[in-house]
Protein backbone atom coordinates (compact mmCIF):
# COMPACT_ATOMS: atom_id res chain seq x y z
CA UNK A 1 0.00 0.00 0.00
CA UNK A 2 1.06 3.62 -0.42
CA UNK A 3 2.58 5.10 2.73
CA UNK A 4 0.05 7.89 2.91
CA UNK A 5 -3.01 5.64 2.67
CA UNK A 6 -5.03 4.53 5.69
CA UNK A 7 -5.45 0.76 6.04
CA UNK A 8 -9.08 -0.05 6.82
CA UNK A 9 -10.11 -3.55 7.89
CA UNK A 10 -13.76 -4.07 6.92
CA UNK A 11 -15.31 -6.80 9.09
CA UNK A 12 -18.51 -8.55 8.04
CA UNK A 13 -20.52 -11.76 8.25
CA UNK A 14 -20.47 -13.01 11.82
CA UNK A 15 -22.31 -15.43 14.06
CA UNK A 16 -25.72 -13.74 14.15
CA UNK A 17 -28.82 -14.32 12.04
CA UNK A 18 -27.99 -11.07 10.24
CA UNK A 19 -24.90 -12.62 8.62
CA UNK A 20 -26.13 -12.15 5.00
CA UNK A 21 -27.21 -8.55 5.62
CA UNK A 22 -23.73 -7.82 6.98
CA UNK A 23 -22.08 -9.30 3.87
CA UNK A 24 -24.22 -7.10 1.65
CA UNK A 25 -23.38 -3.97 3.68
CA UNK A 26 -19.67 -4.77 3.39
CA UNK A 27 -19.87 -5.31 -0.37
CA UNK A 28 -21.39 -1.86 -0.74
CA UNK A 29 -18.82 -0.12 1.45
CA UNK A 30 -15.86 -1.84 -0.21
CA UNK A 31 -17.15 -0.98 -3.68
CA UNK A 32 -17.50 2.73 -2.83
CA UNK A 33 -14.60 3.38 -0.45
CA UNK A 34 -12.25 6.11 -1.73
CA UNK A 35 -9.17 4.14 -2.83
CA UNK A 36 -7.07 7.30 -3.07
CA UNK A 37 -7.43 7.71 0.70
CA UNK A 38 -7.91 4.17 1.97
CA UNK A 39 -6.41 0.74 1.47
CA UNK A 40 -9.20 -1.73 2.35
CA UNK A 41 -8.75 -5.20 3.80
CA UNK A 42 -11.79 -7.49 3.74
CA UNK A 43 -12.19 -9.79 6.76
CA UNK A 44 -15.22 -12.07 6.72
CA UNK A 45 -16.33 -13.94 9.83
CA UNK A 46 -18.03 -17.29 9.24
CA UNK A 47 -21.20 -18.35 11.01
CA UNK A 48 -19.00 -20.52 13.24
CA UNK A 49 -16.86 -17.52 14.18
CA UNK A 50 -13.75 -18.15 12.07
CA UNK A 51 -12.05 -14.98 10.72
CA UNK A 52 -11.09 -15.13 7.02
CA UNK A 53 -9.36 -12.64 4.75
CA UNK A 54 -11.09 -12.31 1.36
CA UNK A 55 -10.54 -10.39 -1.84
CA UNK A 56 -12.24 -6.97 -1.33
CA UNK A 57 -13.61 -7.24 -4.87
CA UNK A 58 -15.27 -10.61 -4.24
CA UNK A 59 -17.32 -10.16 -1.07
CA UNK A 60 -20.58 -12.14 -1.35
CA UNK A 61 -23.85 -10.22 -1.53
CA UNK A 62 -27.58 -10.90 -1.91
CA UNK A 63 -28.50 -12.03 -5.43
CA UNK A 64 -32.24 -12.44 -5.96
CA UNK A 65 -33.42 -14.55 -3.04
CA UNK A 66 -30.01 -16.17 -2.55
CA UNK A 67 -28.41 -15.04 0.71
CA UNK A 68 -24.60 -14.67 0.89
CA UNK A 69 -22.36 -16.42 3.38
CA UNK A 70 -18.68 -16.31 4.34
CA UNK A 71 -17.25 -19.78 3.79
CA UNK A 72 -13.66 -19.43 2.55
CA UNK A 73 -10.59 -17.19 2.62
CA UNK A 74 -7.25 -17.10 4.42
CA UNK A 75 -7.57 -17.74 8.15
CA UNK A 76 -6.91 -14.60 10.20
CA UNK A 77 -6.75 -13.75 13.91
CA UNK A 78 -6.57 -10.53 15.92
CA UNK A 79 -3.66 -10.12 18.32
CA UNK A 80 -4.65 -7.97 21.30
CA UNK A 81 -1.13 -6.81 22.04
CA UNK A 82 -1.51 -3.06 22.51
CA UNK A 83 2.18 -2.49 21.74
CA UNK A 84 1.73 -3.79 18.19
CA UNK A 85 -1.91 -4.68 17.47
CA UNK A 86 -2.22 -6.52 14.18
CA UNK A 87 -4.33 -9.01 12.30
CA UNK A 88 -2.28 -12.18 11.75
CA UNK A 89 -2.89 -14.27 8.64
CA UNK A 90 -2.39 -17.69 10.19
CA UNK A 91 -1.72 -19.71 7.03
CA UNK A 92 1.16 -17.43 6.08
CA UNK A 93 2.13 -16.19 9.56
CA UNK A 94 2.11 -12.70 8.08
CA UNK A 95 1.23 -9.76 10.32
CA UNK A 96 -1.02 -7.09 8.85
CA UNK A 97 -1.13 -3.81 10.74
CA UNK A 98 -4.38 -1.89 10.34
CA UNK A 99 -5.11 1.74 11.18
CA UNK A 100 -8.86 1.45 11.74
CA UNK A 101 -11.62 -1.15 11.63
CA UNK A 102 -14.99 -0.68 9.96
CA UNK A 103 -17.13 -3.34 11.72
CA UNK A 104 -20.11 -3.88 9.41
CA UNK A 105 -21.50 -6.59 11.67
CA UNK A 106 -25.16 -6.61 12.62
CA UNK A 107 -26.65 -8.31 15.67
CA UNK A 108 -25.01 -10.38 18.44
CA UNK A 109 -21.24 -10.91 18.42
CA UNK A 110 -20.67 -7.79 16.39
CA UNK A 111 -23.08 -4.97 17.13
CA UNK A 112 -23.60 -5.74 20.83
CA UNK A 113 -20.34 -4.53 22.36
CA UNK A 114 -18.44 -7.82 22.19
CA UNK A 115 -16.39 -6.94 19.11
CA UNK A 116 -16.02 -3.36 20.33
CA UNK A 117 -14.47 -4.70 23.55
CA UNK A 118 -12.01 -6.81 21.56
CA UNK A 119 -10.94 -3.78 19.51
CA UNK A 120 -10.58 -1.67 22.65
CA UNK A 121 -8.28 -4.33 24.11
CA UNK A 122 -6.27 -4.33 20.89
CA UNK A 123 -6.19 -0.48 20.92
CA UNK A 124 -7.46 -0.33 17.34
CA UNK A 125 -9.81 2.56 16.44
CA UNK A 126 -13.14 1.47 14.95
CA UNK A 127 -16.18 2.99 13.32
CA UNK A 128 -19.32 3.30 15.40
CA UNK A 129 -20.39 3.34 19.04
CA UNK A 130 -18.35 1.82 21.85
CA UNK A 131 -18.98 -1.05 24.24
CA UNK A 132 -21.68 0.52 26.41
CA UNK A 133 -23.76 2.10 23.66
CA UNK A 134 -23.56 -1.00 21.50
CA UNK A 135 -24.68 -3.27 24.35
CA UNK A 136 -27.53 -0.98 25.42
CA UNK A 137 -28.87 -0.51 21.90
CA UNK A 138 -28.74 -4.24 21.13
CA UNK A 139 -30.85 -5.14 24.18
CA UNK A 140 -34.36 -3.75 23.64
CA UNK A 141 -35.17 -3.99 27.36
CA UNK A 142 -32.33 -1.69 28.34
CA UNK A 143 -32.80 0.58 25.34
CA UNK A 144 -36.29 1.33 26.66
CA UNK A 145 -34.99 1.89 30.20
CA UNK A 146 -32.29 4.35 29.13
CA UNK A 147 -34.46 6.25 26.65
CA UNK A 148 -37.33 6.59 29.12
CA UNK A 149 -34.87 7.97 31.69
CA UNK A 150 -33.87 10.57 29.08
CA UNK A 151 -37.49 11.67 28.78
CA UNK A 152 -38.28 9.95 25.48
CA UNK A 153 -41.49 7.98 24.88
CA UNK A 154 -41.24 4.24 24.26
CA UNK A 155 -43.86 1.52 23.72
CA UNK A 156 -44.98 -0.44 26.82
CA UNK A 157 -43.62 -3.98 26.99
CA UNK A 158 -43.19 -7.07 29.16
CA UNK A 159 -39.85 -8.89 29.34
CA UNK A 160 -39.85 -12.69 29.45
CA UNK A 161 -36.57 -14.12 30.71
CA UNK A 162 -35.33 -17.70 30.61
CA UNK A 163 -38.05 -20.06 31.77
CA UNK A 164 -40.82 -17.45 31.62
CA UNK A 165 -43.58 -18.26 29.14
CA UNK A 166 -46.66 -16.36 30.28
CA UNK A 167 -47.92 -12.79 30.26
CA UNK A 168 -50.17 -12.26 33.25
CA UNK A 169 -53.73 -10.95 33.09
CA UNK A 170 -52.76 -7.53 34.43
CA UNK A 171 -50.02 -7.10 31.81
CA UNK A 172 -52.32 -8.36 29.05
CA UNK A 173 -54.84 -5.71 29.98
CA UNK A 174 -52.10 -3.04 30.06
CA UNK A 175 -50.63 -4.00 26.67
CA UNK A 176 -53.87 -4.79 24.86
CA UNK A 177 -53.96 -6.45 21.45
CA UNK A 178 -52.31 -6.69 19.05
CA UNK A 179 -48.82 -7.12 20.48
CA UNK A 180 -45.47 -7.73 18.81
CA UNK A 181 -43.28 -10.51 20.17
CA UNK A 182 -39.58 -9.91 19.61
CA UNK A 183 -36.21 -11.39 20.52
CA UNK A 184 -34.69 -8.88 22.95
CA UNK A 185 -31.29 -8.96 21.26
CA UNK A 186 -31.71 -9.42 17.51
CA UNK A 187 -32.19 -7.15 14.53
CA UNK A 188 -33.55 -7.06 10.98
CA UNK A 189 -36.94 -8.10 12.45
CA UNK A 190 -35.70 -11.69 12.83
CA UNK A 191 -38.06 -13.75 14.97
CA UNK A 192 -40.67 -10.98 15.23
CA UNK A 193 -44.36 -11.93 15.19
CA UNK A 194 -47.59 -9.98 15.42
CA UNK A 195 -50.10 -11.54 17.82
CA UNK A 196 -53.81 -10.67 17.48
CA UNK A 197 -55.08 -13.41 19.78
CA UNK A 198 -53.49 -14.37 23.10
CA UNK A 199 -53.91 -18.03 22.10
CA UNK A 200 -51.15 -17.45 19.53
CA UNK A 201 -48.69 -16.08 22.08
CA UNK A 202 -46.85 -19.37 22.90
CA UNK A 203 -46.00 -19.97 19.24
CA UNK A 204 -44.77 -16.39 18.85
CA UNK A 205 -42.58 -16.70 21.95
CA UNK A 206 -41.13 -19.95 20.61
CA UNK A 207 -40.33 -18.26 17.27
CA UNK A 208 -38.59 -15.39 19.06
CA UNK A 209 -36.60 -17.83 21.19
CA UNK A 210 -35.09 -19.31 18.08
CA UNK A 211 -32.99 -16.12 18.18
CA UNK A 212 -32.79 -15.12 21.87
CA UNK A 213 -33.88 -16.67 25.17
CA UNK A 214 -34.98 -13.22 26.38
CA UNK A 215 -38.17 -12.03 24.68
CA UNK A 216 -40.16 -8.78 24.61
CA UNK A 217 -43.93 -8.72 24.32
CA UNK A 218 -44.60 -5.16 23.22
CA UNK A 219 -47.80 -3.18 22.78
CA UNK A 220 -48.53 -2.33 19.16
CA UNK A 221 -48.17 1.38 18.44
CA UNK A 222 -50.34 3.04 15.82
CA UNK A 223 -48.41 5.57 13.80
CA UNK A 224 -46.29 6.32 10.79
CA UNK A 225 -42.92 4.55 10.73
CA UNK A 226 -40.21 7.19 10.43
CA UNK A 227 -36.42 6.86 10.55
CA UNK A 228 -33.66 9.37 11.24
CA UNK A 229 -29.92 8.92 10.89
CA UNK A 230 -27.46 10.47 13.33
CA UNK A 231 -23.86 11.15 12.33
CA UNK A 232 -20.85 12.25 14.34
CA UNK A 233 -18.24 14.27 12.46
CA UNK A 234 -14.48 14.24 13.12
CA UNK A 235 -14.70 17.54 15.04
CA UNK A 236 -17.26 16.03 17.43
CA UNK A 237 -20.39 17.59 15.93
CA UNK A 238 -23.47 15.37 16.04
CA UNK A 239 -26.20 16.03 13.48
CA UNK A 240 -29.48 14.38 12.40
CA UNK A 241 -30.24 13.49 8.79
CA UNK A 242 -33.28 14.02 6.62
CA UNK A 243 -36.20 11.79 7.67
CA UNK A 244 -37.55 8.79 5.79
CA UNK A 245 -40.96 7.15 6.12
CA UNK A 246 -41.56 3.45 5.47
CA UNK A 247 -44.76 2.75 3.57
CA UNK A 248 -45.75 -0.92 3.32
CA UNK A 249 -48.38 -2.48 1.09
CA UNK A 250 -50.82 -5.24 2.01
CA UNK A 251 -50.96 -4.55 5.76
CA UNK A 252 -47.49 -6.01 6.33
CA UNK A 253 -45.10 -5.04 9.06
CA UNK A 254 -41.45 -4.44 8.25
CA UNK A 255 -40.09 -8.00 8.73
CA UNK A 256 -36.90 -9.56 7.32
CA UNK A 257 -38.43 -10.55 3.97
CA UNK A 258 -40.00 -7.11 3.50
CA UNK A 259 -36.64 -5.48 4.20
CA UNK A 260 -34.42 -7.58 1.99
CA UNK A 261 -36.24 -10.03 -0.28
CA UNK A 262 -39.69 -8.75 -1.27
CA UNK A 263 -40.73 -5.62 -3.14
CA UNK A 264 -43.45 -4.56 -0.67
CA UNK A 265 -41.94 -1.43 0.86
CA UNK A 266 -41.82 2.11 -0.46
CA UNK A 267 -40.07 5.06 1.16
CA UNK A 268 -40.90 8.72 1.31
CA UNK A 269 -37.65 10.65 1.49
CA UNK A 270 -37.86 13.20 2.89
CA UNK A 271 -40.86 12.17 4.96
CA UNK A 272 -43.90 14.36 4.38
CA UNK A 273 -44.38 15.65 7.93
CA UNK A 274 -45.20 19.09 9.34
CA UNK A 275 -42.06 21.12 10.02
CA UNK A 276 -42.64 21.08 13.78
CA UNK A 277 -42.99 17.29 13.84
CA UNK A 278 -39.90 16.86 11.66
CA UNK A 279 -37.89 18.97 14.08
CA UNK A 280 -39.30 17.00 17.03
CA UNK A 281 -38.15 13.71 15.48
CA UNK A 282 -34.69 15.04 14.60
CA UNK A 283 -34.22 16.43 18.12
CA UNK A 284 -35.37 13.14 19.65
CA UNK A 285 -32.91 11.21 17.44
CA UNK A 286 -29.96 13.22 18.75
CA UNK A 287 -31.28 12.93 22.32
CA UNK A 288 -31.47 9.14 21.94
CA UNK A 289 -27.97 9.04 20.44
CA UNK A 290 -26.53 10.95 23.38
CA UNK A 291 -28.64 9.06 25.96
CA UNK A 292 -26.93 5.75 25.15
CA UNK A 293 -23.54 7.50 24.79
CA UNK A 294 -23.30 6.57 21.11
CA UNK A 295 -20.50 7.59 18.76
CA UNK A 296 -19.99 7.66 15.01
CA UNK A 297 -23.44 6.74 13.77
CA UNK A 298 -26.85 5.36 14.59
CA UNK A 299 -30.26 5.06 12.97
CA UNK A 300 -33.18 5.84 15.26
CA UNK A 301 -36.60 4.43 14.34
CA UNK A 302 -39.81 6.13 15.43
CA UNK A 303 -43.58 5.95 15.35
CA UNK A 304 -45.20 9.32 14.69
CA UNK A 305 -48.82 9.38 15.84
CA UNK A 306 -51.68 11.42 14.39
CA UNK A 307 -51.43 13.99 17.19
CA UNK A 308 -47.72 14.53 16.46
CA UNK A 309 -46.50 12.45 19.40
CA UNK A 310 -43.12 10.81 18.77
CA UNK A 311 -42.36 7.34 20.15
CA UNK A 312 -38.93 5.73 19.80
CA UNK A 313 -39.08 2.18 18.46
CA UNK A 314 -35.39 1.25 18.53
CA UNK A 315 -31.82 2.37 17.89
CA UNK A 316 -29.49 0.64 15.42
CA UNK A 317 -25.82 1.33 16.11
CA UNK A 318 -24.71 -0.30 12.87
CA UNK A 319 -27.67 -0.03 10.48
CA UNK A 320 -27.81 -1.65 7.08
CA UNK A 321 -25.16 0.05 4.98
CA UNK A 322 -25.67 -0.85 1.33
CA UNK A 323 -25.94 2.09 -1.11
CA UNK A 324 -29.73 1.66 -1.08
CA UNK A 325 -30.08 1.20 2.69
CA UNK A 326 -32.04 3.89 4.48
CA UNK A 327 -29.16 5.28 6.56
CA UNK A 328 -27.00 6.20 3.53
CA UNK A 329 -30.08 7.31 1.61
CA UNK A 330 -31.14 9.70 4.39
CA UNK A 331 -27.68 11.24 4.48
CA UNK A 332 -27.60 11.52 0.71
CA UNK A 333 -30.84 13.51 0.97
CA UNK A 334 -29.09 15.71 3.53
CA UNK A 335 -26.19 16.36 1.12
CA UNK A 336 -23.67 13.70 2.26
CA UNK A 337 -23.23 11.11 -0.49
CA UNK A 338 -22.30 7.46 0.13
CA UNK A 339 -18.56 7.80 -0.46
CA UNK A 340 -18.34 10.96 1.65
CA UNK A 341 -20.33 9.22 4.41
CA UNK A 342 -17.86 6.31 4.49
CA UNK A 343 -14.94 8.75 4.60
CA UNK A 344 -16.53 10.79 7.41
CA UNK A 345 -17.12 7.71 9.56
CA UNK A 346 -13.53 6.51 9.15
CA UNK A 347 -12.11 9.98 9.87
CA UNK A 348 -14.33 10.26 12.95
CA UNK A 349 -13.15 6.88 14.26
CA UNK A 350 -9.52 7.90 13.87
CA UNK A 351 -10.13 11.26 15.55
CA UNK A 352 -11.90 9.60 18.47
CA UNK A 353 -9.37 6.79 19.04
CA UNK A 354 -9.85 4.19 21.76
CA UNK A 355 -10.01 4.13 25.54
CA UNK A 356 -11.70 6.69 27.77
CA UNK A 357 -12.66 9.75 25.76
Amino acid sequence: MAADKITVAVLFGGRSGEHPVSCTSAAGVLAHMDRELFDPVAIGITRAGSWRRLDPEAVPTIVGDTLPEVTDGTVATVRTDVVSPVITLAEQQDALAVDVVFPLLHGPYGEDGTLQGLLELADVPYVGPGVLASAVAMDKEFTKTVLAAAGLSVAPAVVLRRGEREVGAQDRARLGLPVFVKPARAGSSLGVSRVDDWADLPAAIAAARDHDVKVLVEAAVTGREVECGVLEFPDGRVEPSALAEIQLTGGRFYDFDAKYLEDVAAFALPADLPAAVTQRVRTAAVTAFRAIDAAGLARVDFFVQDDGAVIVNEINTMPGFTPISMYPQMWAAAGVDYRELITTLIRTALARGTGLR
